[in-house]
Protein backbone atom coordinates (compact mmCIF):
# COMPACT_ATOMS: atom_id res chain seq x y z
CA UNK A 1 0.00 0.00 0.00
CA UNK A 2 1.35 3.23 -0.87
CA UNK A 3 1.70 6.08 1.64
CA UNK A 4 1.66 9.92 0.86
CA UNK A 5 5.14 11.23 0.36
CA UNK A 6 5.92 14.71 1.72
CA UNK A 7 7.24 17.23 -0.73
CA UNK A 8 8.17 20.38 -1.81
CA UNK A 9 7.49 22.03 -5.02
CA UNK A 10 9.00 24.91 -7.01
CA UNK A 11 9.83 26.30 -10.07
CA UNK A 12 7.34 26.48 -13.49
CA UNK A 13 7.75 23.71 -16.19
CA UNK A 14 7.70 20.15 -17.24
CA UNK A 15 7.95 18.20 -14.10
CA UNK A 16 10.66 16.64 -12.73
CA UNK A 17 11.35 14.22 -9.63
CA UNK A 18 13.80 14.42 -6.91
CA UNK A 19 14.74 11.74 -5.03
CA UNK A 20 17.50 11.66 -2.10
CA UNK A 21 19.47 8.69 -0.73
CA UNK A 22 19.78 6.49 1.95
CA UNK A 23 19.33 8.33 5.83
CA UNK A 24 18.80 11.42 3.25
CA UNK A 25 15.81 13.51 2.70
CA UNK A 26 14.12 16.30 0.07
CA UNK A 27 16.86 18.51 1.31
CA UNK A 28 19.99 16.97 0.05
CA UNK A 29 19.14 17.58 -3.46
CA UNK A 30 17.77 21.13 -2.82
CA UNK A 31 21.25 22.59 -4.71
CA UNK A 32 20.17 20.72 -7.99
CA UNK A 33 16.52 21.95 -7.35
CA UNK A 34 17.68 25.63 -7.11
CA UNK A 35 19.64 25.19 -10.41
CA UNK A 36 16.99 23.53 -12.23
CA UNK A 37 13.78 25.48 -11.35
CA UNK A 38 14.31 28.13 -13.38
CA UNK A 39 13.05 25.46 -16.68
CA UNK A 40 10.85 22.74 -14.64
CA UNK A 41 9.08 22.61 -11.88
CA UNK A 42 10.56 20.40 -9.32
CA UNK A 43 8.90 17.76 -6.97
CA UNK A 44 11.41 16.99 -4.47
CA UNK A 45 9.93 14.23 -2.36
CA UNK A 46 10.88 12.47 1.14
CA UNK A 47 10.74 9.09 0.40
CA UNK A 48 8.77 6.50 3.22
CA UNK A 49 10.90 6.30 6.16
CA UNK A 50 12.57 9.53 5.61
CA UNK A 51 12.30 12.85 6.14
CA UNK A 52 9.18 14.08 7.04
CA UNK A 53 7.21 11.03 4.91
CA UNK A 54 5.40 8.46 6.92
CA UNK A 55 6.63 5.51 8.84
CA UNK A 56 5.79 2.15 7.43
CA UNK A 57 6.54 -1.48 8.54
CA UNK A 58 7.87 -2.27 4.32
CA UNK A 59 10.71 -1.10 2.84
CA UNK A 60 11.20 -2.10 -0.82
CA UNK A 61 11.69 -0.56 -4.26
CA UNK A 62 8.43 -1.77 -5.39
CA UNK A 63 6.63 -0.36 -2.48
CA UNK A 64 8.79 3.20 -2.48
CA UNK A 65 7.94 3.17 -6.50
CA UNK A 66 4.17 3.06 -5.80
CA UNK A 67 4.85 5.62 -3.57
CA UNK A 68 5.72 7.85 -6.27
CA UNK A 69 3.35 6.86 -9.13
CA UNK A 70 0.93 8.00 -6.49
CA UNK A 71 2.07 10.85 -5.67
CA UNK A 72 2.15 11.56 -9.21
CA UNK A 73 -1.68 10.68 -9.63
CA UNK A 74 -2.44 13.16 -6.68
CA UNK A 75 -0.69 15.53 -8.72
CA UNK A 76 -2.25 15.34 -11.57
CA UNK A 77 1.39 14.45 -13.19
CA UNK A 78 0.79 11.83 -16.41
CA UNK A 79 4.19 12.04 -16.71
CA UNK A 80 7.41 12.90 -15.41
CA UNK A 81 11.23 12.97 -15.19
CA UNK A 82 13.01 11.42 -12.34
CA UNK A 83 15.98 12.02 -11.09
CA UNK A 84 17.08 9.86 -8.27
CA UNK A 85 20.79 10.01 -6.46
CA UNK A 86 22.23 5.94 -4.59
CA UNK A 87 18.93 4.60 -2.43
CA UNK A 88 17.09 7.14 -4.46
CA UNK A 89 18.52 6.63 -7.86
CA UNK A 90 17.23 2.52 -7.73
CA UNK A 91 13.79 3.79 -6.77
CA UNK A 92 13.39 6.38 -9.76
CA UNK A 93 14.59 2.73 -11.65
CA UNK A 94 12.28 0.88 -10.46
CA UNK A 95 9.57 3.18 -11.70
CA UNK A 96 10.58 3.59 -15.07
CA UNK A 97 10.49 -0.51 -15.22
CA UNK A 98 6.90 -1.06 -13.44
CA UNK A 99 5.72 2.02 -15.38
CA UNK A 100 7.52 3.10 -18.28
CA UNK A 101 4.31 5.18 -19.70
CA UNK A 102 4.68 7.18 -17.04
CA UNK A 103 8.79 8.26 -17.05
CA UNK A 104 10.10 10.45 -19.65
CA UNK A 105 13.55 11.15 -18.79
CA UNK A 106 15.82 9.47 -15.67
CA UNK A 107 18.91 10.55 -14.34
CA UNK A 108 20.41 8.30 -12.00
CA UNK A 109 23.21 9.52 -10.13
CA UNK A 110 26.21 7.20 -8.61
CA UNK A 111 24.25 3.72 -8.12
CA UNK A 112 23.50 0.50 -10.84
CA UNK A 113 20.56 -1.72 -11.28
CA UNK A 114 22.60 -4.40 -9.38
CA UNK A 115 22.49 -5.92 -5.60
CA UNK A 116 25.56 -4.86 -3.58
CA UNK A 117 27.05 -6.02 -0.75
CA UNK A 118 26.06 -4.40 2.73
CA UNK A 119 27.85 -1.02 2.99
CA UNK A 120 26.03 0.43 6.12
CA UNK A 121 26.81 -1.61 8.99
CA UNK A 122 28.49 0.90 11.14
CA UNK A 123 26.16 3.56 10.79
CA UNK A 124 23.10 1.45 10.98
CA UNK A 125 24.76 0.41 14.74
CA UNK A 126 25.54 3.91 15.47
CA UNK A 127 22.64 5.12 15.13
CA UNK A 128 20.40 2.64 16.39
CA UNK A 129 22.62 2.54 19.88
CA UNK A 130 23.14 6.14 20.46
CA UNK A 131 20.92 6.92 23.70
CA UNK A 132 18.87 9.54 23.04
CA UNK A 133 18.49 10.28 26.83
CA UNK A 134 21.83 11.19 27.05
CA UNK A 135 21.99 13.86 24.26
CA UNK A 136 20.74 17.36 25.11
CA UNK A 137 22.96 18.89 21.96
CA UNK A 138 23.85 18.19 18.63
CA UNK A 139 27.59 18.09 19.97
CA UNK A 140 26.85 15.30 22.17
CA UNK A 141 25.08 12.87 19.44
CA UNK A 142 28.37 13.84 17.32
CA UNK A 143 30.35 12.74 20.03
CA UNK A 144 28.85 9.46 21.23
CA UNK A 145 28.54 8.92 16.63
CA UNK A 146 32.55 9.22 16.44
CA UNK A 147 32.36 5.70 17.65
CA UNK A 148 30.72 3.99 14.63
CA UNK A 149 31.27 6.67 12.01
CA UNK A 150 35.04 8.12 11.74
CA UNK A 151 34.38 10.53 9.15
CA UNK A 152 32.74 14.01 10.32
CA UNK A 153 31.29 14.82 7.16
CA UNK A 154 29.05 12.25 7.17
CA UNK A 155 28.32 12.45 10.72
CA UNK A 156 27.02 15.85 10.27
CA UNK A 157 24.75 14.30 7.06
CA UNK A 158 23.74 11.41 9.43
CA UNK A 159 23.18 14.23 11.97
CA UNK A 160 20.43 16.29 10.28
CA UNK A 161 18.20 13.40 11.11
CA UNK A 162 17.87 14.48 14.50
CA UNK A 163 14.73 16.99 15.71
CA UNK A 164 14.38 18.46 19.19
CA UNK A 165 11.24 16.97 20.76
CA UNK A 166 8.53 19.58 21.37
CA UNK A 167 8.69 21.29 24.76
CA UNK A 168 4.81 20.22 25.29
CA UNK A 169 5.57 16.51 24.08
CA UNK A 170 8.57 16.38 26.08
CA UNK A 171 8.97 14.26 29.80
CA UNK A 172 10.46 14.92 32.68
CA UNK A 173 13.35 11.99 31.96
CA UNK A 174 12.28 11.07 28.20
CA UNK A 175 15.01 12.53 25.30
CA UNK A 176 14.96 16.36 24.11
CA UNK A 177 16.06 14.29 20.54
CA UNK A 178 14.51 12.01 18.31
CA UNK A 179 15.15 10.03 14.73
CA UNK A 180 12.90 11.75 11.93
CA UNK A 181 14.13 8.00 10.36
CA UNK A 182 12.06 4.43 11.05
CA UNK A 183 15.65 3.15 11.95
CA UNK A 184 14.00 -0.25 12.96
CA UNK A 185 12.91 -1.06 10.18
CA UNK A 186 15.34 0.39 7.90
CA UNK A 187 17.13 -1.92 9.29
CA UNK A 188 15.12 -4.67 8.94
CA UNK A 189 14.89 -3.97 5.55
CA UNK A 190 18.34 -3.10 4.72
CA UNK A 191 18.82 -6.17 2.69
CA UNK A 192 15.76 -5.26 0.66
CA UNK A 193 17.10 -1.84 -0.30
CA UNK A 194 20.67 -3.80 -1.28
CA UNK A 195 18.83 -5.35 -3.85
CA UNK A 196 18.64 -4.79 -6.95
CA UNK A 197 15.01 -2.66 -8.80
CA UNK A 198 12.78 -5.36 -9.90
CA UNK A 199 12.17 -6.20 -12.88
CA UNK A 200 13.19 -7.88 -16.55
CA UNK A 201 12.92 -4.16 -18.80
CA UNK A 202 13.96 -3.25 -20.75
CA UNK A 203 12.88 0.90 -20.42
CA UNK A 204 13.58 1.99 -24.00
CA UNK A 205 13.57 5.68 -22.86
CA UNK A 206 16.12 7.76 -22.44
CA UNK A 207 18.75 7.37 -18.87
CA UNK A 208 21.42 9.41 -17.90
CA UNK A 209 23.96 7.46 -15.36
CA UNK A 210 26.49 10.37 -13.68
CA UNK A 211 29.39 8.45 -11.96
CA UNK A 212 31.57 10.15 -9.30
CA UNK A 213 35.52 9.31 -10.80
CA UNK A 214 36.39 8.27 -7.42
CA UNK A 215 33.10 6.33 -6.66
CA UNK A 216 32.99 2.75 -7.00
CA UNK A 217 29.13 2.18 -6.77
CA UNK A 218 29.34 1.92 -10.72
CA UNK A 219 31.57 -0.32 -12.51
CA UNK A 220 32.43 -1.55 -16.17
CA UNK A 221 31.22 -5.00 -14.97
CA UNK A 222 27.45 -3.70 -14.13
CA UNK A 223 27.74 -2.50 -18.09
CA UNK A 224 25.42 -5.64 -19.49
CA UNK A 225 23.00 -4.92 -16.88
CA UNK A 226 22.53 -1.53 -17.33
CA UNK A 227 22.19 -1.58 -21.09
CA UNK A 228 20.02 -5.13 -21.05
CA UNK A 229 17.48 -2.94 -18.40
CA UNK A 230 18.08 0.81 -20.27
CA UNK A 231 19.13 -0.08 -23.77
CA UNK A 232 19.38 3.90 -24.76
CA UNK A 233 21.43 4.57 -21.25
CA UNK A 234 24.65 6.86 -21.64
CA UNK A 235 27.16 7.32 -18.73
CA UNK A 236 28.88 10.39 -17.79
CA UNK A 237 32.06 10.81 -14.87
CA UNK A 238 32.25 13.61 -13.02
CA UNK A 239 35.95 14.04 -12.00
CA UNK A 240 37.28 14.63 -8.92
CA UNK A 241 33.45 13.57 -7.11
CA UNK A 242 32.68 10.78 -5.17
CA UNK A 243 29.74 9.49 -3.84
CA UNK A 244 28.39 12.72 -2.94
CA UNK A 245 28.94 14.54 -6.39
CA UNK A 246 25.72 16.19 -6.46
CA UNK A 247 27.04 18.40 -3.75
CA UNK A 248 30.91 17.80 -4.48
CA UNK A 249 30.78 19.89 -8.11
CA UNK A 250 26.94 20.66 -7.86
CA UNK A 251 27.32 23.17 -10.99
CA UNK A 252 28.88 20.81 -13.36
CA UNK A 253 25.76 17.81 -11.77
CA UNK A 254 23.34 20.35 -12.84
CA UNK A 255 24.89 21.10 -16.51
CA UNK A 256 24.88 18.08 -17.16
CA UNK A 257 20.91 16.78 -15.86
CA UNK A 258 19.93 20.09 -18.16
CA UNK A 259 21.91 19.25 -21.10
CA UNK A 260 20.30 15.79 -21.02
CA UNK A 261 16.60 16.83 -20.13
CA UNK A 262 16.64 19.50 -22.53
CA UNK A 263 18.18 17.15 -25.30
CA UNK A 264 15.43 15.73 -28.15
CA UNK A 265 16.52 12.36 -27.45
Amino acid sequence: MSVELNHRITGEGKPLILLHGLFGSLENLGGIARRLQDEWQIHALDERNHGSSPHTDTMDYPSMAEDVLAYMDAQGLDKASILGHSMGGKVAMQVALMAPERVDKVIVADIAPVSYKPRHDAILEGLSSLDLSAVRSRQDADKLLAEFVETPGVRQFLLKNLERVPSEEQTADGPMFRWRLNLPVIDACYENLAKAPEGDGPFNGPVLFLKGAESAYIQEKHRDQIMQLFPSAELRIIQDTGHWLHAEKADTFAALCRRFLESEN
